[in-house]
């Protein structure tokens, strides 16, 4: 475009010119890599003030639509694939980033559907299960004591929760605070919903203190915090770090707090919540596909009243209700004392092969700290793309730290590797070639590469 505003760029405010530009990327009038008009031109061209233009290149920024890129300018982005969670598609590697439970250790559901069917329920009915509601509400107020009245909301499972209790309470442009580095699908919730993504950063202790005071301090509406098994650094809330974070939160009573224990029944991790006695606006989510599978689409959403009210407005009957025979299904798995045996074990599982395959990259001069949940997350003295670029040499697909970052600082030097279902035998022809990919990219001799 390169200044010329014969396109129709117009508005007055930030928004209105920030869809203005949509609109025209939309019809075909922008296309990727088109240039922007430079911020004075389109403010003196609108009669608008400088701030109002940045702010709608701002919004615009932030959602993806359009890149800055210094002096080259400002301009329209491509519709380049984001990161996914869950097997890369098309590809002969050995895939070591997926984020999947193991599908041996998730329970068998065969028994269970024998006798949970029921009366058919109809419009206009209740839409929580009541068997399920009383079961759920035993494991949700077991750990949220401190906090205040309790409703619960089930929806298709973690992610629809987020969006949903995102979208009842923020506008676009709200700012949201995100752990950085960040489990991929709340990055994505947030900047497709419009949202401003804040950047907290993650210690092993969970998400800063500081991080989540600079966040508030940028006005942000909502916080999003794993408090165990933190996807991709597997870390947990400890019970110090919990309390000084609620004792930032104290001076906010108003932003919405979303906890999202998404390993729950796996975890080897105490719980600890950001969610204290005098917050108004929270809601702690549990997910089942961890332990039941990716494919019992069902989350229990523990929340204030006022908003379990405005997120059940988004769920009502005869829409997007979870269906009563899923809920069934979850009761009867869920309180079955075999399945939850099989449950525990998993658990172990998980935790004992990502111990031993921190202890193979140790002995390789690579110290990994283990984490919770399902994931390693690797330090490495090295950039991780050049890594995980001559893994794929050696016939593994892993997982960069970069795809996981929110602010972007740099290069990442972090692998997130899904190893617990791997043998003997490949964990240790992994950590082998893990360890000639770090001296390979040092510039050291490393066993020859395949392909």
């Amino acid at each position: 475009m390169d200044g010329d505003m014969n396109l129709g760029i117009s508005g007055r405010t930030a928004s209105e010119i920030a869809d203005s530009l949509r609109q025209l990327i939309d019809r075909g009038a922008l296309r990727a890599g088109d240039s922007l008009p430079p911020v004075r031109t389109l403010a003196e061209s609108l009669g608008i003030n400088r701030n109002t233009a940045v702010a709608a290149y701002r919004q615009l920024t932030q959602t993806g639509v359009v890149v800055t890129l210094g002096r080259g300018g400002t301009r329209v982005a491509g519709r380049s694939p984001v990161a996914q969670e869950g097997f890369a598609a098309d590809s002969v590697l050995r895939d070591v980033g997926t984020g999947n439970p193991d599908p041996d250790l998730i329970p068998d559901p065969s028994r269970a559907l024998a006798g949970m069917a029921g009366r058919p329920v109809l419009y206009g009915e209740p839409v929580i299960d009541p068997g399920l509601e009383q079961w759920a509400h035993r494991w949700m107020s077991e750990d949220l004591g401190g906090a205040g009245p309790m409703r619960l909301t089930i929806t298709s499972g973690a992610a629809d929760a987020v969006e949903r209790l995102l979208a009842q309470a923020l506008t676009r442009d709200d700012g949201v605070a995100l752990e950085d580095p960040c489990f991929l699908t709340s990055m994505h919730t947030v900047r497709l919903g419009g949202y401003r993504p804040v950047a907290v950063p993650v210690d092993d202790e969970g998400m800063t203190v500081e991080g989540l005071r600079a966040a508030l301090a940028q006005g942000v509406r909502a916080v999003v915090c794993t408090p165990r098994a933190q996807n991709p650094t597997g870390a947990s809330l400890s019970a110090d770090r919990a309390r000084d974070l609620r004792s930032v939160l104290r001076e906010h009573p108003y932003v919405l707090v979303i906890e999202d224990d998404h390993f729950s029944l796996l975890s080897q991790q105490p719980f600890h919540s950001l969610i204290g006695p005098d917050h108004r606006r929270w809601a702690l989510i549990r997910s089942v596909s961890k332990f039941l599978g990716p494919d019992m689409c069902l989350a229990v959403t523990a929340s204030d009243p006022e908003t379990a009210q405005r997120l059940a407005m988004r769920l009502t009957p005869g829409t997007t209700w979870v269906s009563h025979l899923l809920q069934r299904l979850v009761l009867a798995m869920v309180t079955d004392p075999e399945v939850l045996a099989a449950i525990e074990r998993a658990g172990v599982h998980y935790a004992a092969r990502n111990a031993a395959f921190a202890d193979r990259l140790a002995a390789r001069g690579i110290a990994t700290r283990i984490g919770d949940g399902l994931n390693l997350w690797v330090d490495l003295p090295v950039p991780a793309r050049s890594v995980s670029e001559r893994l794929m040499r050696r016939g593994w697909l892993a997982r960069s730290g970069d795809d996981f970052q929110v602010a972007g600082a740099g290069p990442s030097h972090r692998l997130r590797l899904t190893v617990h279902d791997l043998d003997d035998d490949d964990a240790e022809q992994l950590a082998t070639d893990i360890g000639a990919a770090v001296q390979a990219s040092h510039g050291r001799p490393a066993p020859a590469e395949v392909g």
